[in-house]
């Protein structure tokens, strides 16, 4: 799946990303599993959902054994740039947000309804694999947590 980069330079280097090209792959990431939320700004649900999510980013920057391991990126699916920084401003949102204003990422993870939540686990080979996924809010991040960990065989 290929993304576009964020631009911020802070996103990029939370993702261990450099700064040449336009696009990357999730197994680029600087991660054992990356979280990706399939959004959309005007998704009341989302909306509601997004100080949880904040507080689940701030349970894995916040415990040492988990801060370089997992990582989030939230994918604005119809959204235009510009609506994807007005929903990371309005949120106070800390994890990249990139837009997929052509609905190219939607289709590609089968136009998935929102708030939608993909965790994809790294392998040192840059193998890649989904080990979670699930439609609706994150109802508990303690648990959801606990569940990555054990997939991921995160230590």
């Amino acid at each position: 799946m290929e993304l576009v980069k964020p631009n911020d330079s802070a996103d990029l280097k939370y993702l261990g990303l450099s700064f040449f090209g336009k696009t990357f792959q999730v197994d680029r990431v600087e991660a054992k599993v990356v979280i990706i939320q399939i959004f959309s700004m005007y998704c009341p649900y989302c909306q509601a959902d997004a100080p949880n999510v904040n507080r689940l980013y701030g349970l894995i920057e916040n415990n040492p054994a988990l801060k370089n391991k997992i990582k989030i990126i939230g994918i604005g699916v119809g959204n235009t740039p510009f609506e994807v920084e007005t929903f990371k401003k309005k949120y106070k949102v800390p994890f990249p947000l990139i837009s997929d204003e052509g609905f190219k990422v939607h289709k590609i993870v089968g136009e998935v309804r929102t708030p939608y939540f993909i965790a994809v686990k790294i392998a040192p080979n840059g193998r890649t694999e989904v080990i979670y996924s699930r439609l609706g809010a994150l109802e508990n991040n303690d648990q959801f947590l606990a569940q990555l960990v054990k997939s991921a065989s995160i230590k």
